[in-house]
């Protein structure tokens, strides 16, 4: 139990030390679409549909933020 708020507290600590530019740092949604597969794991039906539904969702995401910025631009 004692350990366990410990760990919490120094993920509190970390959070506040990495500053905003920690928020708006996307390589990991970048990176999501060219991720190599975990040879140790076996395949998951449930878990390819998962992911392939994340990345449908993530592309239309973009698609539509882009879209927004082009209409407030003109």
């Amino acid at each position: 139990m004692i350990k366990a708020n410990i760990d919490m507290e120094n993920k509190d600590r970390s959070k506040e030390q990495k500053g905003t530019g920690y928020y708006f740092d996307f390589k990991e949604v970048l990176f999501y679409f060219f991720r190599k597969k975990d040879p140790n794991r076996k395949p998951n039906f449930n878990l390819r549909m998962m992911h392939g539904i994340n990345k449908i969702s993530i592309i239309m995401f973009l698609v539509a933020l882009i879209i927004w910025i082009f209409r407030r631009v003109l």
